[in-house]
């Protein structure tokens, strides 16, 4: 072979060598490119299923929570009325320290806000207790045949007892309220009344017709109602003063603080409070969620060792269960749990509750204290029907035939209040009407009440609730109602609707 022909294979050699070489390089690239982009794919799929992941946690968070917050309302607002209520060195006004009691001596006005729809009926006498460590026993005297009633509700706004004139008559008593678990004994004569939580509020209310003579005559025997711990009953004793803690807010609405309280913040308190109030038997289902969401009864909640999307769930759900409670006004109706006649909304299903968290909360949100329905009930109504509200610019009447006032054994009485279930101020400062107000029949002896912000003149002023000029709530009670025709419970009476006049 000529050095020509031999140069010149060599070259081609070296051609296709390096072209070779290139197209290895070019795979090698092509390689890693794939590698890459199904590594850049793998991830985003991760990524993608991860983010699908975290929204579902986050709905599922949601859902749990907003029952939650359900679940837990009444319990957390008991708390924080409490620290509002008790939160003074000594008894004043409507505020008392832990173990002492309140003695209101005259019905609550218009600038009153620590519990929503308060009564003008009755004086309240109240007081919070802390069972935990031991007994608190308390001793009221003869009450001289005068209607009162001393319901005790429990952390979670259970009514666990109520003795008073229906139950346990007007004679002097004295009994015990003692705490989970506690197994002592008591002095003789003390009948004992055992919490299921160690938190218990004992929501007194005496009635009284509002005059100064029988002011007075409510005042002695408020007086002579005393409450000690078990270890001091027998003995002397003075209440410690009580701890004011500047960082409690006295002067918001209690509900308003609580719809301001953040997830953290709410379902903190919650699991602390469930450390001394736990979740009855019938609540396993509930407590069982809530373990989904990091909330134990007996364990702190802490926040940091909870998936940030289950927070995130968390955070979204408290609105939605603040207008689900609040919707629970009309949906309870369909449920069974509320009835509505002729505009006003009742439930015969208050003060001992079961698993109807919906119902109870909203009874929390709107009358929190609301006894059983031996003792209470409270037609509620926002308008002539559910679609349409009161409007102060208007006049309504509420007519009674002949013999057809309100059925009770103890009293009756309508109550006006704002969109907020607060007492609406005028310049009578009359915020009810009932029989004490000595009301003017007809000729035919029936009874119309007069429902409007202005007068509806000097011969009828008798029977006139004054109503707020924007929109307001009636709300009437029926204590001790007739459980025999005519009775509210049985649905023998009517009460009758609130007619808008010209």
């Amino acid at each position: 072979m000529s050095r020509k022909n031999l140069a010149r294979m060599t070259s081609v050699a070296l051609v296709a060598a390096t072209l070779l070489a290139a197209c290895g390089k070019q795979e090698e690239k092509i390689e890693k490119a794939a590698a890459t982009a199904a590594s850049d794919v793998k991830a985003t799929a991760e990524a993608a299923a991860k983010a699908a992941q975290d929204l579902a946690k986050e709905a599922e968070a949601a859902l749990v929570a907003a029952e939650g917050y359900i679940y837990g309302y009444p319990l957390v607002t008991m708390e924080m009325t409490r620290r509002v209520m008790t939160n003074v060195e000594k008894p004043t006004g409507a505020h008392a320290p832990m173990g002492q009691f309140v003695r209101m001596r005259e019905y609550p006005n218009a600038q009153y806000r620590d519990v929503t729809a308060p009564n003008a009926d009755t004086l309240y006498t109240t007081a919070w207790f802390d069972v935990s460590k031991e007994p608190w026993i308390v001793s009221i005297p003869d009450m001289k045949g005068r209607y009162f009633l001393l319901p005790m509700l429990d952390g979670w706004t259970d009514v666990f007892q109520v003795p008073g004139k229906r139950t346990t008559g007007t004679k002097a008593q004295t009994f015990a309220i003692t705490g989970p678990g506690w197994t002592g004994e008591l002095p003789k004569g003390v009948t004992e009344y055992k919490s299921p939580t160690s938190l218990v509020w004992l929501l007194g209310r005496i009635y009284s017709t509002g005059t100064p003579q029988d002011y007075k005559e409510v005042h002695a025997l408020q007086d002579k109602i005393s409450a000690v711990p078990l270890s001091s009953f027998g003995k002397p004793y003075t209440p410690e003063p009580g701890k004011v803690d500047p960082g409690i807010d006295t002067k918001t609405a209690v509900r308003a603080q609580v719809d301001a309280l953040d997830a953290t913040a709410y379902f903190k308190l919650l699991a602390e409070l469930m450390k001394t109030n736990p979740p009855t038997a019938a609540d396993a289902p509930m407590v069982a969620k809530l373990a989904k969401i990091g909330i134990v009864p007996g364990q702190s909640f802490d926040p940091s060792k909870v998936d940030p999307a289950v927070l995130k769930g968390m955070q979204k759900a408290i609105k939605p269960a603040q207008t689900q409670i609040m919707a629970w006004l009309k949906e309870g109706i369909a449920a069974g749990d509320f009835k509505l006649e002729n505009g006003w909304a009742f439930t015969t299903k208050a003060g001992v509750y079961g698993t109807s968290y919906l119902q109870r909360a909203l009874v929390t949100a709107i009358g929190l204290g609301a006894n059983r329905p031996q003792d209470a009930i409270y037609p509620t109504s926002t308008g002539p029907d559910l679609l349409k509200k009161y409007d102060g610019s208007k006049k309504y009447v509420m007519h009674f035939e002949k013999g057809q006032t309100p059925p009770v054994d103890g009293f009756w009485s309508l109550t006006m209040y704002d969109k907020d279930y607060f007492f609406v101020d005028n310049p009578l400062n009359r915020y009810t009407l009932s029989q004490r107000n000595k009301l003017k029949a007809n000729p035919d002896g029936s009874v119309d009440l007069y429902i409007q912000a202005e007068s509806p003149g000097k011969d009828k002023e008798s029977n006139w609730l004054p109503a707020s000029k924007d929109g307001f709530i009636l709300m009437m009670r029926l204590y001790w109602p007739k459980e025999k025709p005519p009775s509210l419970i049985d649905g023998s009476w009517k009460i009758p609707e609130v007619k808008e006049v010209s």
